[in-house]
């Protein structure tokens, strides 16, 4: 960490926290000179300044700080992810990070819908501001796509649990089993809350409309990390014998597996199936295989969008020594067996043109599958709850909320993560979540200001009434 740190160049513009590098806008620079000092608590105070959950970003965040960082023009860039992750599990081992009670309270509630990275930092930003925060979240453990979509050869729940743990110290309310629009009236919700933020993610998933699609042995993504998930939680507990439904869960054991769409989700998907012990394991990606450097219309800062092998398609080629990745390809059609299960899918090559991909002509090809995880991204939150409050939406689908402002067409309704922007990093959520939570406290303070004006009003009036009486 010390020569890592040391690499830092006190850059007259520090890319790596610019709107290039870093959506948190990190204080990258300052605590990596810290870390060079040895002042690791003050390295871990100027962390959280910016970065709610950096334990979660150390972990996961595919790190576009780096490929700002202006070391990288002439060498590989300085390793600021690792030291993001030292900073804070150092922080934790050596009990720097401790529960903070608000010391005030102000008296306003806050009704936060979600608990993904975008509600957790809402929450906690609001709670520090005074407010009394509850978060509301239907599954059965709190975290959102933290908990059940990332798996835990990339983020340990404990981790997260040991986060949830400290908000709730701090005064936040958790409750879970709560779906908000449907077993829960979001009327009630909004009726019994100074104000309402909507966090609850983008969980609508691309579908692939094709000939079959309707075969056993086709899943969506989320569906199989999550089962997955449900599982490994369950046997740590000792509960698995009793409460888990074998009869739903995806195993890739022994099967082809082929995962269609690349990206984050996908190399999860390929590293749980390696895990299953899957007889094989491919992936397809419509797009042409990236450069190995960058192309002239990616020019640094941006992010690099070059060829690289994350740790799924590691563990694939040490396994069966080939790269899992085929690019390029477009699923055509997924063939069943007289059960209606899949047994194989129908491809065809792909080129790029000016107009997009283009199918060509003679190259169609029947693969073996046994379990087929479509991994294409999400498209929008899911709209029940929009519906029920009356939300104007975005051509996206989306929740309308502009953002730096966050307010929705319902008053008192706050959006803010990937249901209103669209699908992002857990860094991009932490940043949508403190930035609602800005909007939020400013509804209140104002909401609080009126309501105190229109009490001193009405006591004033009582007063001269009384008055006039005598």
């Amino acid at each position: 960490m010390t020569v890592q740190s040391a690499r830092c160049m006190d850059c007259g513009t520090p890319f790596c926290q610019t709107h290039t590098g870093c959506p948190v806008n990190n204080l990258i620079p300052e605590w990596n000179n810290l870390v060079y000092s040895g002042q690791w608590p003050d390295a871990i105070e100027r962390l959280h300044k910016t970065n709610n959950f950096p334990e979660f970003t150390g972990r996961v965040c595919p790190a576009p700080c780096e490929g700002g960082c202006v070391a990288g023009l002439v060498d590989s860039p300085v390793t600021i992810k690792n030291i993001e992750y030292a900073i804070v599990d150092r922080a934790w081992r050596d009990g720097l990070i401790t529960p903070r009670i608000p010391k005030q309270r102000t008296g306003m509630t806050v009704a936060v819908v979600g608990s993904g990275p975008a509600g957790l930092a809402a929450a906690d930003q609001l709670n520090q501001m005074g407010h009394k925060v509850t978060v509301y979240e239907r599954a059965d453990r709190i975290g959102g796509l933290l908990m059940y979509g990332i798996p835990n050869m990339k983020l340990e729940k404990d981790t997260v649990q040991r986060r949830v743990n400290l908000l709730k110290e701090e005064g936040i309310e958790f409750v879970t089993n709560a779906d908000i629009g449907k077993n829960v009236d979001v009327n009630e919700v909004k009726a019994n809350y100074d104000a309402m933020c909507l966090t609850m993610g983008a969980t609508k998933p691309r579908d692939l409309p094709i000939p079959g699609r309707e075969l056993k042995g086709v899943h969506f993504a989320m569906e199989f990390l999550t089962k997955n998930q449900k599982r490994l939680l369950l046997t740590k507990e000792g509960k698995l014998e009793s409460s888990w439904d074998k009869e739903n869960f995806i195993t890739a054991a022994g099967k082809d597996v082929i995962v269609i769409g690349g990206g984050d989700t996908g190399t999860d998907c390929i590293g749980t199936s390696m895990r299953h012990r899957c007889k094989s394991v491919t992936n397809f990606e419509l797009m042409p295989q990236p450069p190995n450097e960058r192309a002239p219309n990616n020019p640094w800062p941006q992010w690099p969008r070059v060829f690289g092998v994350d740790y799924g398609h590691a563990e694939v080629i040490a396994v069966f020594g080939k790269d899992p990745r085929v690019y390029s390809v477009l699923t055509k059609e997924f063939i069943g067996d007289e059960d209606g299960n899949i047994k194989a899918l129908v491809t065809q090559d792909v080129e790029l043109t000016p107009e997009g991909p283009k199918a060509i002509e003679g190259t169609e090809r029947e693969r073996p599958c046994d379990l087929c995880v479509l991994s294409m991204g999400f498209l929008a939150p899911e709209g029940y709850m929009i519906k029920e409050l009356g939300l104007d939406v975005d051509q996206r689908n989306n929740i309308h909320a502009s953002h730096g402002d966050y307010r929705t067409s319902v008053e008192g309704v706050f959006a803010g993560g990937d249901c209103r922007r669209g699908q992002s990093l857990v860094v991009w959520a932490i940043h949508e979540g403190r930035g609602v939570a800005d909007a939020t406290n400013k509804f209140l303070m104002q909401k609080r200001a009126s309501e105190r004006q229109n009490y001193r009003s009405a006591k004033f009036a009582n007063l001269s009434s009384l008055s006039s009486m005598q």
